[in-house]
């Protein structure tokens, strides 16, 4: 029989659970309004080309483009980017610039990055499936693995966060502006190009060929990718005719067959869309996406493309491009002495290179 002294807190306990599920409704209820806004842009929000006269009648040796995805907020930062990205290397190749953004580009930004640029400007909008949590993961769940995560890795509690690995790990390869493009180099606001590259990147990646470059490697942080490994063999074991004859999963592994947690950073990468249309690439992504890591973890692009790569291509296939990068914290600087002198202005001895958490000298060693 309850007492008089017990209803309060009974009271406060009911109260309490009624808040709790009406706070789990809210959350596992997708805001429809955002595909409600993709329904209502005009065609030229969701997708704009902007061709330069004097690129009229201009073949580029390789079929390639800078992909960007990147806020309409970024434009300054982007900016300073793409005008070093332009001083290093494309004002004397002209290739065309994929912006991406999950929200329509604004005006401004489009006639900044026209005039920052050589080569053509496409502006693109993400699809809204493929900026979002899918219906099939447990939202409840997530918000939940968000909250528990917090600031204890970066962006532990973010879903924009996780909505653009998610992206960039398996979307924005199949966006209609890539359809017409062999490679891409990816690019993000705010990085910095330290030296000039005299070469064509693309043009040695379809001369060797290489279907993978990258600039700095580094370690994952363990708590974002817990079942990354486990589901990745799960997937290793239903398509073993996928994994590559010659593989270097050795590069990754520890010797007790775990995940050593090494990655490519993604943020710089060179590589052939072929390869991440491919039905490997597709399957593999498809198989992680539904097993829900994206949200119920942080897993990563970088981690994700990384496993992919070490899988299904050959050593042979992947490229270590010394060239001049910067993205906090971390950077690549050619160590050669000459090189450096006269094309750089970035310190050599900072490289991450010589970074206890890099794993590029032991990708080299392979």
């Amino acid at each position: 029989m309850t007492t008089i002294k017990q209803q309060p807190s009974l009271v406060r306990l009911v109260l309490l659970l009624a808040t709790l599920a009406a706070v789990v409704l809210y959350l596992a209820k997708p805001p429809p309004i955002e595909r409600a806004r993709m329904l209502a842009y005009s065609p030229s929000q969701i997708r704009e080309s902007r061709l330069k006269p004097e690129n009229t009648g201009r073949v580029l040796p390789v079929r390639a483009a800078f992909v960007i995805l990147v806020r309409n907020s970024e434009l300054h930062e982007l900016r300073a980017t793409v005008r070093q990205l332009e001083d290093q290397f494309n004002q004397r190749h002209h290739y065309p610039y994929v912006f991406l953004n999950n929200e329509p580009f604004t005006d401004e930004f489009k006639l900044h990055m026209e005039w920052a640029t050589s080569g053509d400007c496409h502006f693109g909008l993400v699809p809204y499936d493929h900026w979002s949590m899918p219906l099939w993961v447990d939202r409840v769940r997530a918000k939940w693995a968000m909250a528990m995560m917090g600031s204890r890795v970066p962006y532990g509690d973010s879903e924009s966060y996780r909505k653009m690995c998610r992206y960039e790990s398996g979307f924005f390869f199949r966006h209609p502006l890539l359809a017409d493009f062999d490679y891409y180099w990816r690019v993000e606001p705010g990085v910095e190009f330290t030296c000039s590259i005299p070469y064509d990147p693309f043009q040695y990646m379809v001369d060797n060929g290489k279907l993978y470059g990258f600039t700095i490697s580094v370690r994952e942080f363990p708590l974002t990718v817990r079942t990354l490994w486990s589901t990745t063999n799960a997937f290793r074991a239903a398509y073993p005719e996928y994994i590559a004859p010659n593989n270097t999963l050795r590069w990754l592994t520890t010797s007790t067959g775990g995940y050593n947690m090494c990655h490519f950073w993604s943020n710089f990468e060179i590589g052939s869309l072929a390869f991440l249309r491919s039905p490997q690439y597709t399957a593999y992504f498809g198989f992680l996406d539904r097993a829900g890591g994206f949200f119920l973890e942080r897993w990563g692009d970088a981690p994700v493309h990384s496993l992919a790569v070490a899988m299904f291509l050959d050593k042979s296939q992947v490229h270590y491009f010394d060239l001049g990068y910067y993205h906090k914290p971390f950077q690549n600087c050619p160590t050669d002495p000459d090189f450096n002198e006269h094309h750089c202005f970035c310190n050599a001895n900072r490289s991450m290179i010589h970074n206890e958490d890099s794993c590029t000298s032991a990708w080299l060693a392979l």
